[in-house]
Protein backbone atom coordinates (compact mmCIF):
# COMPACT_ATOMS: atom_id res chain seq x y z
CA UNK A 1 0.00 0.00 0.00
CA UNK A 2 1.40 3.91 -0.74
CA UNK A 3 2.60 5.49 2.01
CA UNK A 4 1.71 8.71 0.38
CA UNK A 5 3.10 10.99 3.78
CA UNK A 6 6.61 9.31 2.78
CA UNK A 7 6.31 9.82 -0.49
CA UNK A 8 5.98 13.37 0.40
CA UNK A 9 8.60 13.42 2.50
CA UNK A 10 11.13 12.26 0.05
CA UNK A 11 9.85 14.82 -2.45
CA UNK A 12 10.14 17.35 0.71
CA UNK A 13 14.18 16.20 1.16
CA UNK A 14 14.56 16.81 -2.35
CA UNK A 15 13.33 19.98 -1.99
CA UNK A 16 15.94 20.92 0.35
CA UNK A 17 18.75 19.20 -0.34
CA UNK A 18 22.21 21.05 -1.08
CA UNK A 19 23.63 18.11 -2.60
CA UNK A 20 22.28 15.59 -6.28
CA UNK A 21 19.14 13.86 -5.43
CA UNK A 22 20.90 10.46 -5.79
CA UNK A 23 22.97 11.02 -2.47
CA UNK A 24 18.88 11.61 -1.00
CA UNK A 25 18.15 8.38 -2.59
CA UNK A 26 20.86 6.69 -1.24
CA UNK A 27 20.29 8.02 2.38
CA UNK A 28 16.49 7.20 2.73
CA UNK A 29 17.42 3.43 0.99
CA UNK A 30 19.93 2.90 3.89
CA UNK A 31 17.39 3.98 6.87
CA UNK A 32 14.68 2.35 4.98
CA UNK A 33 12.16 5.21 5.35
CA UNK A 34 11.68 9.07 5.09
CA UNK A 35 10.43 9.53 8.45
CA UNK A 36 13.65 8.00 10.15
CA UNK A 37 15.68 10.83 8.15
CA UNK A 38 13.66 13.65 9.11
CA UNK A 39 13.26 12.26 13.05
CA UNK A 40 16.78 11.92 13.11
CA UNK A 41 17.11 8.96 13.85
CA UNK A 42 19.04 7.81 10.44
CA UNK A 43 22.70 7.01 9.88
CA UNK A 44 24.82 7.30 7.15
CA UNK A 45 28.52 5.13 6.91
CA UNK A 46 30.45 8.12 5.42
CA UNK A 47 30.96 11.84 6.98
CA UNK A 48 29.24 13.10 3.88
CA UNK A 49 26.33 11.22 4.61
CA UNK A 50 26.00 12.41 8.26
CA UNK A 51 26.53 16.34 7.12
CA UNK A 52 23.84 16.02 4.56
CA UNK A 53 21.37 13.96 7.19
CA UNK A 54 22.03 16.78 9.87
CA UNK A 55 21.32 19.42 7.08
CA UNK A 56 18.14 17.87 5.83
CA UNK A 57 16.78 17.23 9.53
CA UNK A 58 17.25 20.94 9.90
CA UNK A 59 16.34 22.68 6.44
CA UNK A 60 13.14 20.56 5.84
CA UNK A 61 10.00 21.03 7.73
CA UNK A 62 6.31 19.32 8.79
CA UNK A 63 4.43 22.39 7.09
CA UNK A 64 6.94 21.00 3.82
CA UNK A 65 5.77 17.85 3.83
CA UNK A 66 2.35 18.64 4.56
CA UNK A 67 2.68 20.65 1.50
CA UNK A 68 3.85 17.91 -0.62
CA UNK A 69 1.00 15.71 -0.15
CA UNK A 70 -1.30 18.04 -1.24
CA UNK A 71 0.31 18.84 -3.83
CA UNK A 72 0.66 15.00 -5.04
CA UNK A 73 -3.01 14.11 -4.35
CA UNK A 74 -3.90 17.13 -6.49
CA UNK A 75 -1.77 16.43 -9.25
CA UNK A 76 -2.55 12.75 -9.26
CA UNK A 77 -5.80 13.42 -9.30
CA UNK A 78 -5.84 15.76 -12.47
CA UNK A 79 -3.81 12.46 -14.05
CA UNK A 80 -5.64 9.18 -12.63
CA UNK A 81 -3.41 6.73 -15.47
CA UNK A 82 -0.55 8.05 -13.28
CA UNK A 83 1.34 6.82 -10.48
CA UNK A 84 3.97 8.10 -8.38
CA UNK A 85 6.65 5.65 -7.06
CA UNK A 86 10.13 6.23 -5.05
CA UNK A 87 13.00 4.01 -4.54
CA UNK A 88 11.58 2.65 -1.33
CA UNK A 89 8.27 1.19 -2.99
CA UNK A 90 8.55 -2.57 -4.29
CA UNK A 91 7.64 -1.43 -8.29
CA UNK A 92 10.74 0.85 -8.84
CA UNK A 93 12.50 -0.68 -11.21
CA UNK A 94 15.04 -3.60 -10.29
CA UNK A 95 18.07 -2.33 -13.08
CA UNK A 96 17.63 1.36 -12.23
CA UNK A 97 17.96 0.88 -8.26
CA UNK A 98 21.41 -0.35 -8.92
CA UNK A 99 23.01 2.24 -10.66
CA UNK A 100 24.54 5.09 -8.04
CA UNK A 101 22.77 8.43 -10.12
CA UNK A 102 19.01 6.87 -9.48
CA UNK A 103 16.33 9.31 -9.44
CA UNK A 104 14.72 9.52 -6.16
CA UNK A 105 11.33 8.93 -7.53
CA UNK A 106 9.36 8.46 -10.81
CA UNK A 107 6.52 9.25 -12.29
CA UNK A 108 4.96 5.98 -14.64
CA UNK A 109 2.01 5.73 -17.03
CA UNK A 110 1.30 2.24 -17.88
CA UNK A 111 2.33 -0.56 -16.27
CA UNK A 112 6.08 -1.85 -15.38
CA UNK A 113 6.63 -5.35 -14.57
CA UNK A 114 8.66 -8.08 -13.34
CA UNK A 115 9.86 -9.31 -17.15
CA UNK A 116 11.15 -5.54 -18.16
CA UNK A 117 14.06 -6.74 -16.22
CA UNK A 118 15.38 -8.46 -19.12
CA UNK A 119 15.54 -5.03 -21.38
CA UNK A 120 17.80 -3.52 -23.82
CA UNK A 121 17.61 0.14 -24.63
CA UNK A 122 17.96 1.02 -28.48
CA UNK A 123 19.38 4.56 -29.36
CA UNK A 124 20.86 6.80 -31.54
CA UNK A 125 20.48 10.22 -33.39
CA UNK A 126 17.45 12.27 -34.17
CA UNK A 127 18.71 12.95 -37.72
CA UNK A 128 19.04 8.88 -38.85
CA UNK A 129 19.25 7.67 -42.11
CA UNK A 130 16.52 5.65 -43.48
CA UNK A 131 18.84 2.82 -43.16
CA UNK A 132 19.83 3.44 -39.64
CA UNK A 133 15.80 3.83 -38.70
CA UNK A 134 15.26 0.47 -40.53
CA UNK A 135 17.99 -1.26 -38.60
CA UNK A 136 16.56 0.28 -35.09
CA UNK A 137 13.15 -1.04 -36.12
CA UNK A 138 14.27 -4.37 -37.40
CA UNK A 139 16.40 -5.18 -34.33
CA UNK A 140 13.60 -3.96 -31.45
CA UNK A 141 11.08 -6.50 -33.21
CA UNK A 142 13.39 -9.27 -33.45
CA UNK A 143 14.16 -8.17 -29.93
CA UNK A 144 10.15 -8.07 -28.62
CA UNK A 145 9.33 -11.01 -30.46
CA UNK A 146 11.96 -12.80 -28.12
CA UNK A 147 10.77 -11.00 -24.92
CA UNK A 148 13.14 -8.46 -24.65
CA UNK A 149 11.31 -5.03 -23.42
CA UNK A 150 12.66 -2.47 -25.61
CA UNK A 151 13.85 1.06 -23.91
CA UNK A 152 14.11 4.20 -25.81
CA UNK A 153 14.04 8.30 -25.14
CA UNK A 154 10.61 8.66 -26.96
CA UNK A 155 12.46 11.20 -29.53
CA UNK A 156 12.63 11.26 -33.48
CA UNK A 157 14.73 9.14 -35.38
CA UNK A 158 16.14 6.15 -34.02
CA UNK A 159 14.19 6.30 -30.81
CA UNK A 160 11.07 6.45 -32.64
CA UNK A 161 12.02 3.42 -35.07
CA UNK A 162 12.91 1.48 -31.49
CA UNK A 163 9.41 1.79 -30.01
CA UNK A 164 7.36 1.37 -32.99
CA UNK A 165 9.52 -2.31 -33.78
CA UNK A 166 9.03 -3.22 -30.41
CA UNK A 167 5.02 -2.73 -30.53
CA UNK A 168 5.07 -3.66 -34.21
CA UNK A 169 6.91 -7.61 -32.76
CA UNK A 170 3.61 -7.52 -30.83
CA UNK A 171 5.94 -6.83 -27.09
CA UNK A 172 6.87 -4.34 -24.18
CA UNK A 173 8.41 -1.50 -24.81
CA UNK A 174 9.57 1.82 -22.18
CA UNK A 175 9.90 4.95 -23.03
CA UNK A 176 11.89 7.09 -20.38
CA UNK A 177 10.97 11.27 -21.27
CA UNK A 178 12.89 14.31 -21.03
CA UNK A 179 9.35 16.18 -20.10
CA UNK A 180 6.74 16.07 -17.87
CA UNK A 181 4.50 12.62 -18.07
CA UNK A 182 1.97 14.77 -19.45
CA UNK A 183 3.35 16.18 -22.70
CA UNK A 184 5.17 14.63 -25.50
CA UNK A 185 8.14 15.68 -26.99
CA UNK A 186 8.55 15.61 -29.90
CA UNK A 187 4.16 16.49 -30.45
CA UNK A 188 4.62 14.40 -33.09
CA UNK A 189 5.16 11.23 -31.10
CA UNK A 190 1.90 11.82 -29.40
CA UNK A 191 -0.15 8.93 -30.38
CA UNK A 192 3.00 6.78 -30.23
CA UNK A 193 3.36 7.48 -26.89
CA UNK A 194 -0.56 6.30 -26.46
CA UNK A 195 0.58 3.12 -28.11
CA UNK A 196 3.07 3.07 -25.57
CA UNK A 197 1.22 3.61 -22.20
CA UNK A 198 -1.07 0.47 -23.54
CA UNK A 199 1.69 -2.00 -24.28
CA UNK A 200 4.57 -1.24 -21.78
CA UNK A 201 5.18 2.21 -19.87
CA UNK A 202 6.10 6.25 -20.23
CA UNK A 203 8.19 6.82 -17.49
CA UNK A 204 9.43 10.32 -16.29
CA UNK A 205 11.84 11.81 -13.15
CA UNK A 206 10.10 15.19 -13.91
CA UNK A 207 7.04 16.89 -12.09
CA UNK A 208 3.83 16.88 -14.62
CA UNK A 209 3.94 19.72 -17.05
CA UNK A 210 7.57 20.18 -17.45
CA UNK A 211 8.65 21.22 -20.80
CA UNK A 212 11.36 19.82 -22.78
CA UNK A 213 14.58 21.67 -21.83
CA UNK A 214 18.55 21.39 -22.61
CA UNK A 215 19.44 19.83 -19.42
CA UNK A 216 16.45 17.45 -19.17
CA UNK A 217 17.94 15.39 -21.89
CA UNK A 218 21.75 14.05 -20.17
CA UNK A 219 19.21 13.05 -17.31
CA UNK A 220 17.22 10.65 -19.27
CA UNK A 221 19.72 9.02 -21.05
CA UNK A 222 20.89 8.33 -17.01
CA UNK A 223 17.08 6.64 -16.60
CA UNK A 224 17.10 5.10 -19.80
CA UNK A 225 20.94 3.17 -19.27
CA UNK A 226 19.94 2.48 -15.58
CA UNK A 227 16.24 0.82 -17.14
CA UNK A 228 18.63 -1.66 -19.22
CA UNK A 229 20.35 -4.79 -19.14
CA UNK A 230 22.75 -2.74 -21.46
CA UNK A 231 22.46 -0.04 -24.48
CA UNK A 232 22.67 -0.80 -28.19
CA UNK A 233 24.17 2.47 -30.54
CA UNK A 234 22.05 2.13 -34.71
CA UNK A 235 24.25 5.49 -35.39
CA UNK A 236 25.05 8.27 -33.39
CA UNK A 237 27.94 11.19 -33.82
CA UNK A 238 30.76 12.71 -31.54
CA UNK A 239 28.18 15.08 -30.13
CA UNK A 240 25.05 12.83 -29.77
CA UNK A 241 22.83 12.45 -26.88
CA UNK A 242 23.15 8.60 -27.89
CA UNK A 243 27.49 8.67 -27.08
CA UNK A 244 26.55 10.44 -23.83
CA UNK A 245 24.38 7.31 -23.01
CA UNK A 246 27.10 4.91 -23.97
CA UNK A 247 29.31 6.12 -21.43
CA UNK A 248 26.69 6.60 -19.23
CA UNK A 249 25.87 2.65 -19.69
CA UNK A 250 30.01 2.37 -19.17
CA UNK A 251 29.77 3.86 -16.16
CA UNK A 252 26.77 1.98 -14.85
CA UNK A 253 28.77 -1.45 -15.45
CA UNK A 254 25.67 -1.90 -18.05
CA UNK A 255 26.50 -3.38 -21.56
CA UNK A 256 27.41 -0.92 -24.57
CA UNK A 257 26.42 -2.83 -27.64
CA UNK A 258 27.97 -0.97 -30.83
CA UNK A 259 26.58 -1.73 -34.42
CA UNK A 260 29.66 -2.58 -36.36
CA UNK A 261 28.94 0.35 -39.17
CA UNK A 262 28.85 2.70 -36.23
CA UNK A 263 31.76 1.60 -35.44
CA UNK A 264 33.75 1.78 -38.57
CA UNK A 265 32.65 5.32 -39.16
CA UNK A 266 32.57 7.08 -36.11
CA UNK A 267 36.00 7.51 -33.97
CA UNK A 268 34.56 7.61 -30.54
CA UNK A 269 32.69 4.27 -31.04
CA UNK A 270 36.24 2.92 -31.81
CA UNK A 271 37.42 4.60 -28.09
CA UNK A 272 34.80 3.00 -26.75
CA UNK A 273 35.40 -0.43 -28.03
CA UNK A 274 38.70 -0.63 -26.80
CA UNK A 275 37.19 0.27 -23.43
CA UNK A 276 34.79 -2.26 -22.98
CA UNK A 277 32.02 -1.96 -25.62
CA UNK A 278 30.86 -5.16 -27.85
CA UNK A 279 30.88 -4.46 -31.56
CA UNK A 280 27.46 -6.59 -33.08
CA UNK A 281 25.88 -7.01 -36.11
CA UNK A 282 22.70 -9.27 -35.48
CA UNK A 283 19.86 -9.76 -32.82
CA UNK A 284 21.53 -12.84 -32.12
CA UNK A 285 24.66 -10.74 -31.18
CA UNK A 286 22.66 -9.11 -28.83
CA UNK A 287 20.81 -12.48 -26.79
CA UNK A 288 24.11 -13.96 -26.82
CA UNK A 289 25.15 -11.28 -24.66
CA UNK A 290 22.05 -10.66 -22.83
CA UNK A 291 22.10 -14.27 -21.99
CA UNK A 292 25.44 -14.24 -20.92
CA UNK A 293 24.43 -11.31 -18.51
CA UNK A 294 23.49 -13.39 -15.27
CA UNK A 295 24.87 -11.08 -12.65
CA UNK A 296 25.27 -7.49 -12.61
CA UNK A 297 28.89 -6.64 -14.02
CA UNK A 298 31.31 -4.73 -12.58
CA UNK A 299 31.70 -1.53 -13.81
CA UNK A 300 34.15 -0.51 -16.86
CA UNK A 301 36.72 2.13 -15.98
CA UNK A 302 36.29 4.35 -19.06
CA UNK A 303 38.76 6.67 -18.28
Amino acid sequence: MIDRREQAALLALTEASPAPWHEVADLVEDAGSVMAVLEGTAQSYTQKGTELLAELVRQTTPAMVDSWISTIEMTLEQLPDVSLITVLDPEYPENLRRIYNRPPFLFVRGQLIDEDNRSVAVVGTRRASPEGRKRARFLATALAQRGVTVVSGLAAGIDTSAHSGALEGGGRTVAVMGTGIDRTYPADNAALAERIAAHGALISQFWPGTPPRATNFPLRNVVTSGMAVGTVVIEASGKSGARMQARLALEHGKRVLLMKDLVMQEEWAQLYERRGAKVVESVEDILAVLDAERSVPTALQLF
